[in-house]
C-alpha cells in the first residue's frame, strides 16, 4: 500500500512503528501457537449415524447448524466444548479450517434470527463421549485418546 507524497516524516514514522509493533505481534502469534501441542482430534458420531465420511463442507454445515439431519433425515444431535477449549479450537482449525469465533457467529445468527440453534455444549471430553453415546443422531469430536466402542469415527474428506 502506498501513501501519499504529502505525508510528513513524522506522520511517516508512526506508520512504520505501527507496522513494526504489528510485525513482532504477529511473529508472537505464530510463535505462541507453533510451541502450543497439537492434539488430534477426530469428528464421532454416534453409531446409530448413517455416514461414515463428510466432506469438509458438509461438516461445516451440520457443525454451524444449518444441515440439520443425515442423509437418512434422521435429525443431528450436535455436541460441543466451549469456545475458550483448546481441543474446540484445534477442531475448528483443522477439522472445519474456521476459526472459533466464525463458528460462534454462525450459531449466533441462527439464534437471534430465530431460524436455528446453537449446538449443545458440554463442560469435558467425558461428558461429550457419553452424551454422544447415548443420544442417535449425535455428533462431535475427541480427541483420539478418548475414543471407545460407543462412538465411531466420521472421516472428514
Amino acid at each position: 500500500m502506498t501513501e501519499p507524497e504529502f505525508v510528513s516524516g513524522q506522520a511517516r514514522k508512526r506508520v512504520d512503528s505501527i507496522r513494526a509493533r504489528r510485525a513482532l505481534a504477529f511473529v508472537l502469534v505464530c510463535l505462541a501457537l507453533g510451541t502450543g501441542t497439537a492434539v488430534a482430534v477426530d469428528v464421532v458420531a454416534n453409531p446409530s449415524v448413517p455416514d461414515v465420511a463428510l466432506k469438509r463442507a458438509t461438516a461445516w454445515a451440520v457443525f454451524s447448524m444449518r444441515l440439520r439431519t443425515w442423509s437418512d433425515g434422521s435429525p443431528t444431535t450436535v455436541f460441543v466444548l466451549a469456545d475458550s477449549s483448546p481441543v474446540h479450537a484445534e477442531f475448528s482449525k483443522t477439522v472445519l479450517d474456521t476459526f472459533p469465533y466464525q463458528l460462534r457467529r454462525a450459531w449466533d445468527r441462527l439464534v437471534f434470527s430465530g431460524t436455528g440453534q446453537a449446538p449443545i455444549e458440554v463442560k469435558s471430553l467425558a461428558e461429550m463421549r457419553d452424551r454422544i453415546h447415548a443420544t442417535p443422531g449425535a455428533v462431535g469430536y475427541l480427541p483420539a485418546g478418548l475414543l471407545d466402542k460407543g462412538v465411531r469415527i466420521v472421516r472428514v474428506e
